[in-house]
């Protein structure tokens, strides 16, 4: 009889939540990321899987990642093949649903030669841009006008010392992996330009809307009590909670 009961109250509840219109949240979340080296790895390890992995598994959510290119990680959720893709800038995709809390925040810095002179956001717009395609930067970054995109970030460095471009625009971890290829990086000089809020750009399913709201909660909590402090300690990048 108790277990039959037990039973009872488990069903009424869920037909409560039916009833409400209320998705109960799933036990799984399908996250899509680019692979970016000790952020969004494909075998799971870096600061953004260790981050998500601390806001969701602890409430009975585990992680399911695959990594695709930014660009098809951003279609993968539009169509709901995914509950969120990861690493985007807020509103970047209208028919994607974006929480209230960001993760963690991009770095971004224009690379050039260090001859040239050094950039500001406010002269950003009289140069010669280039960055990775799908990035959108001319969305928050002022006065943009003249920019190329690339598919690859291997022809950077000739695109910048060839005069094909003035500046080429990214996080400043993708940065430094292109000036890292260099056979002399004193060639180069990186400048701090902005720093942009990154968000999981959810899909716009009831699954994916249950997610987010988990999302929110838990994050209220985590930087409420500092616990996800440590874990950009441990990879010695910067806190992006401190004014919140």
């Amino acid at each position: 009889m108790a277990r039959r009961g037990l039973a009872m109250i488990i069903f009424a509840l869920f037909c409560s939540l039916v009833q409400a219109g209320e998705t109960p949240t799933p036990s799984v979340i399908h996250l899509a990321s680019e692979e970016w080296e000790d952020y969004t790895a494909a075998d799971g390890h870096g600061l953004a899987w260790d981050v998500l992995r601390e806001v969701f598994e602890p409430a009975g959510v585990k992680l399911d990642i695959r990594s695709e290119p930014y660009t098809r990680s951003i279609g993968l959720a539009q169509r709901g093949e995914v509950d969120a893709c990861v690493g985007g800038y807020r509103d970047e995709v209208s028919e994607l649903l974006y929480p209230r809390w960001n993760y963690d925040t991009d770095h971004i810095y224009a690379l050039g030669l260090a001859s040239n002179p050094a950039p500001t956001l406010e002269t950003l717009g009289n140069y010669r841009l280039a960055w990775v395609r799908g990035y959108q930067y001319q969305a928050y970054l002022p006065n943009v006008h003249r920019y190329n995109e690339v598919i690859r970030r291997t022809g950077i460095l000739s695109m910048l010392t060839h005069d094909r471009a003035d500046y080429y625009i990214d996080a400043l971890t993708e940065v430094d992996y292109v000036v890292s290829r260099a056979k002399d990086p004193s060639q180069f000089r990186r400048t701090h330009i902005a720093e942009l809020p990154l968000y999981l750009c959810f899909a716009n399913t009831p699954q994916a809307r249950s997610l987010m709201a988990l999302f929110d909660r838990r994050m209220d909590d985590l930087v409420k009590s500092g616990q996800l402090k440590p874990i950009f300690e441990r990879w010695k990048q910067p806190y992006p909670f401190n004014s919140n």
